[in-house]
């Protein structure tokens, strides 16, 4: 397959979509930036690596970190988490509080705010530098020692936080953090920052791509734990429209409100899509259209 041919081809077909949807604009740093922007690329399992558009125009990761966080910790304790926070989708927008007082502070899943702060906890504790631990894993994967995050997007994100602050706050009630709920916020506020283009993204998502193994040939996951991790993936990846990812795309997939979206294929390769224009639910408009055009025009999906 001509990869290369094929990722122009999406990108030109997507043009049209670009426009649609808004930039998010509830962190300051994230409105300034400009619309109109696409990216993809694709990392196949053998290490190739090809993009279009604006592939290698870094943009802030946001929630896509919520992958390597919870692969990190899942990892190093395994099943253990899971007495902290659920593995359903959510049906609920990511930063609600009304579900996680409903069910006393257990979030729903991971990539919801609530689950991906309990998940930064766990790491904190685990590691005593959450951020560091997920940037110097970010960078070894990607291979790329530039990875950091946005000083301005992390002050941005500390300044206008009182959602996320309210959310750690009622986990720490409901004893659900373990480590001090300022330090904490920091740390998942520095992790949403970090910048990276697509073909990072791509590459440092390979390792689901491989059923578990790292860049280096070292084995991170079992087979089965890179199962599981996919399929919580597929179920909860996309906010609360993750049945309509999966309906159009049929990949296990992460999103942030940066407009970027990762996605696996396993045993074949990682994708990165990248738009900032966002839909109702926070998602790249042309970014999950290049991956329903993808999987469309290739044939592959985990169906």
């Amino acid at each position: 397959m001509n990869y290369q041919q094929l990722l122009d081809e999406i990108a030109s077909e997507v043009r049209p979509f670009l426009g649609q949807g808004k930039v998010a604009d509830y962190i300051p740093a994230l409105a300034r930036v400009p619309g109109g922007q696409f990216g993809m690329a694709l990392a196949t399992v053998e290490g190739e690596v090809f993009g279009t558009g604006d592939w290698q125009t870094p943009f802030s990761v946001q929630s896509v970190t919520k992958v390597f966080t919870l692969a990190l910790v899942l990892a190093a304790e395994g099943d253990a988490l899971w007495r902290r926070v659920g593995r359903e989708p959510s049906g609920n927008p990511f930063n609600s509080l009304v579900q996680l007082e409903y069910e006393k502070g257990i979030p729903r899943n991971p990539f919801i705010n609530a689950g991906a702060l309990v998940v930064t906890d766990r790491l904190l504790t685990q590691t005593g530098d959450a951020f560091g631990a997920l940037r110097d894993f970010l960078r070894a994967e990607a291979g790329s020692a530039g990875i950091d995050a946005d000083p301005e997007v992390a002050r941005s994100e500390r300044e206008h936080g009182h959602r996320n602050a309210a959310l750690a706050h009622f986990l720490a009630s409901c004893r659900n953090l373990e480590n001090d709920v300022d330090v904490v916020l920091d740390h998942y506020f520095r992790q949403c920052a970090l910048r990276m283009h697509c073909g990072e993204l791509a590459r440092a998502t390979l390792f689901l791509a491989r059923h578990g193994l790292r860049a280096d040939g070292r084995r991170f996951f079992s087979r089965s734990e890179a199962k599981r991790m996919n399929a919580v993936m597929l179920t909860c990846g996309t906010y609360d429209a993750a049945g309509d990812f999966a309906y159009r795309v049929g990949l296990p997939g992460k999103s942030g409100v940066g407009g970027g979206i990762v996605a696996v294929i396993p045993g074949r390769c990682a994708l990165c899509v990248w738009g900032p224009e966002l839909d109702r639910s926070g998602n790249s408009v042309a970014g999950v259209e290049a991956l329903d055009r993808f999987t469309t025009r290739t044939g592959w999906s985990v169906f």
